[in-house]
């Protein structure tokens, strides 16, 4: 079957003249065959109109303004609070390090964000003592990237910098400096120097390569079982004894304090005893005697016949 093309695309020198938005043909109903040849010729006209370049000229413009818009949605980087944003040109570390923040960059210029946020990071590992006994130590770990040094992070290390140097440089500070210790010195006083001295192992390795400690954490201590009752009885032990101790001491204190004011009694009563004599006794009587003699109330004078002897003085009712 031969299908005749429309007389406005018979020719493909000239550019069809037909309007693209409007009808080719107006198919009967139930014309299948009629329908089809009226899709044909269209897709005909379109593409003679293509090779003739009579499709309309502003297509051009926007193709140009929708590869403008992309380059300037692409020059603008946005960094979250918290965050820096390193740049990189074609595979390649710029250096170049962008504060939180809207910037204007090159949109060739791949954008690569990494937190400077206070990171944790916690550890249960099971570390030996300077005995040999095996304990569960849980450990965290503050620090985050220094902004200065994110490039050289992202460079050399890459974005998961926290398991390729941070969590295995815990690890192998913590078991040397556990393995220092004792398991009692762990388990009562020594874990703020054991906490130090993790701390100074840290900063010492990762400082150098971009990232700042702020502080390790022992959170928990886990010993055996009959470890941890002897030393707890030991511990016992020992506030049993201070506790005697202290009784022992108070008690002493107590027989001083007795000692001290017997002392003091016989003291006085020694000097009470060497200063009243028999004349001052005899005088302090007779300026008594005096004294109730001149009273206007009435009484009565007994004078005594003892030699010496002071009178004896009756007040009557």
């Amino acid at each position: 079957m031969r299908i005749e093309p429309s007389p406005a695309c018979s020719s493909k020198k000239r550019a069809c003249s037909t309007p693209l938005s409007a009808p080719l043909c107006n198919p009967p109903l139930g014309g299948s065959r009629v329908e089809w040849r009226c899709l044909k010729r269209l897709r005909t006209c379109i593409r003679f109109s293509r090779r003739s370049g009579s499709l309309p000229r502003n297509l051009g413009l926007a193709l140009f303004g929708a590869v403008v818009l992309i380059l300037l949605y692409a020059s603008i980087a946005y960094v979250p609070a918290g965050h820096v944003c390193v740049l990189t040109l074609f595979g390649r570390v710029t250096g170049d390090v962008l504060p939180e923040g809207t910037h204007l960059v090159n949109p060739f210029k791949g954008n690569n964000t990494m937190s400077i946020r206070t990171q944790e990071l916690k550890e249960t590992a099971s570390v030996p003592s300077d005995e040999g006994l095996v304990m569960t130590l849980d450990t965290s770990l503050l620090f985050r990237l220094s902004p200065e040094n994110a490039a050289q992070v992202y460079q050399k290390i890459g974005p998961s910098y926290v398991d390729v140097i941070v969590e295995p440089n815990m690890r192998s500070a913590i078991r040397s400096i556990t393995a220092a210790h004792s398991a009692s010195a762990l388990y009562t006083g020594g874990r703020e120097e054991v906490a130090q001295q993790i701390y100074n192992d840290l900063v010492q390795q990762l400082g150098s390569r971009g990232i700042e400690v702020q502080s390790v954490l022992l959170r928990d201590i886990q010993l055996p079982q009959m470890l941890k009752s002897s030393i707890e009885a030991k511990q016992q032990a020992e506030q049993d004894a201070l506790r005697m101790a202290f009784v022992l001491q108070k008690e002493k204190q107590e027989a001083d304090r007795k000692r001290i004011e017997a002392q003091g009694i016989r003291d006085f009563q020694q000097t009470v005893t060497q200063g009243i004599s028999q004349q001052l006794l005899e005088w302090k009587g007779i300026e008594a005697t005096e004294k109730l003699a001149e009273s206007n109330n009435a009484k009565v004078v007994i004078v005594g016949n003892a030699k010496n002897g002071l009178p004896l003085i009756l007040e009557p009712k």
